[in-house]
């Protein structure tokens, strides 16, 4: 474990000390940001200013901001633990394994490493994204989250954290370059945020084009990031239009459909726990065999 420990807090320096490759972890976030705060964010407001009245528009507004904010921190535990899966690729690339398995450090304790220190990063990042949102919401006078919300929210943020940097490792370990990396990377963040619906929600999309999508574990995880941050907004919704509530609901990903089937929130912990021991066994595997 002492091994394990050394090789994750080196691999935490290496990225923190990289400013730009931690900003660049964050971009999808951010483009998400940036796209409801100077375009998309005024449409969705405005469609729904529609649908309940000029009565309900704090509720309205309220509702868009917590609904973003649970795409942006869905996107953030998805590219950064990406973003930390760089150091293997570098390694790889400088040929830094030859020097590794000269020392007395296992293949499996060098995977771990790399594994546990994407996990850190992304939890760390997620963090720092949710406080910041916090903080947010309290400045501008949005309804603060109850205790039991921040405590599920953290609880859903360790499994998404969990779940995707053992998605990132795998997808690292067929990467041999920097250039290939930053593609990936690339791809991978400007394609999260439509594959989690949070660029376009996924009811105004084609019913063949919106369960495909479902049935990816990004939807499903942004589904369940949504259940602690939207659901009181969207009940204020139901005070003033219940049928447009129930409505918006099904529209914006409170809860999704793969054809006839319905997952509910338990469901989708249980495959996120099933994807991430499929991920981490497969990513623990490859990475061992690109070592050498």
């Amino acid at each position: 474990m002492k091994v394990v420990a050394t090789l994750v807090v080196r691999n935490l320096r290496i990225f923190f000390r990289d400013r730009m490759g931690v900003f660049l972890s964050l971009l999808s976030a951010l483009i998400l940001l940036l796209l409801y705060t100077l375009f998309l964010g005024s449409q969705q407001v405005s469609s729904l200013n529609d649908s309940f009245g000029k009565g309900a528009e704090v509720s309205v507004d309220g509702f868009v901001n917590s609904w973003v904010f649970a795409g942006i921190l869905m996107t953030t535990t998805v590219t950064t633990g990406l973003a930390a899966m760089n150091i293997f690729v570098e390694d790889r690339y400088a040929g830094r394994f030859k020097e590794f398995l000269v020392s007395p450090v296992s293949k499996l304790q060098l995977a771990a490493g790399y594994l546990l220190a994407a996990f850190t990063v992304a939890v760390v990042m997620s963090l720092i994204v949710f406080g910041v949102g916090l903080a947010i919401f309290a400045a501008t006078g949005q309804a603060m989250l109850s205790i039991v919300e921040i405590f599920q929210t953290l609880g859903y943020l360790l499994l998404l954290c969990l779940t995707f940097s053992a998605m990132a490792a795998f997808g690292a370990s067929f990467i041999k370059s920097s250039g290939g990396f930053t593609s990936l990377s690339t791809i991978v963040g400007t394609g999260i945020g439509f594959l989690a619906g949070s660029f376009v929600p996924v009811g105004v999309l084609p019913d063949s084009v919106a369960n495909v999508i479902n049935a990816l574990p990004f939807s499903q995880a942004a589904m369940l990031m949504r259940q602690p941050l939207v659901a009181d907004q969207l009940s204020k919704l139901a005070e003033v239009n219940a049928p447009a509530a129930k409505e918006v609901g099904l529209v914006y990903g409170m809860s999704i459909n793969v054809g006839d089937w319905v997952p509910t929130s338990l469901q989708v912990i249980m495959i996120l726990l099933g994807v991430f021991l499929v991920f981490a066994g497969l990513s623990s595997l490859r990475i061992r065999s690109r070592i050498g």
